[in-house]
């Protein structure tokens, strides 16, 4: 999975979306990281915060599930 590393603010947060993602439209993950915290959502959910995880979680969760 390809991510970048915003350094703005949570209003201005720049979204990956997901190399895994399908192409066609479903099953679509965004990510948007800063110093603080990881955000995750949905893509068909654009207007939604996603949800908030510190640096450590996010890296236990993808080590799991990518274990």
């Amino acid at each position: 999975m390809s991510i970048g590393r915003a350094t703005s603010s949570s209003e201005h947060l720049v979204w990956f979306k997901s190399s895994y993602s399908g192409s066609d439209g479903d099953n679509c993950v965004e990510v948007a990281v800063t110093h603080e915290v990881v955000r995750v959502r949905d893509s068909k959910e654009t207007g939604q915060p996603g949800q908030r995880d510190t640096d450590t979680s996010w890296t236990e969760f993808v080590a799991y599930a990518c274990g």
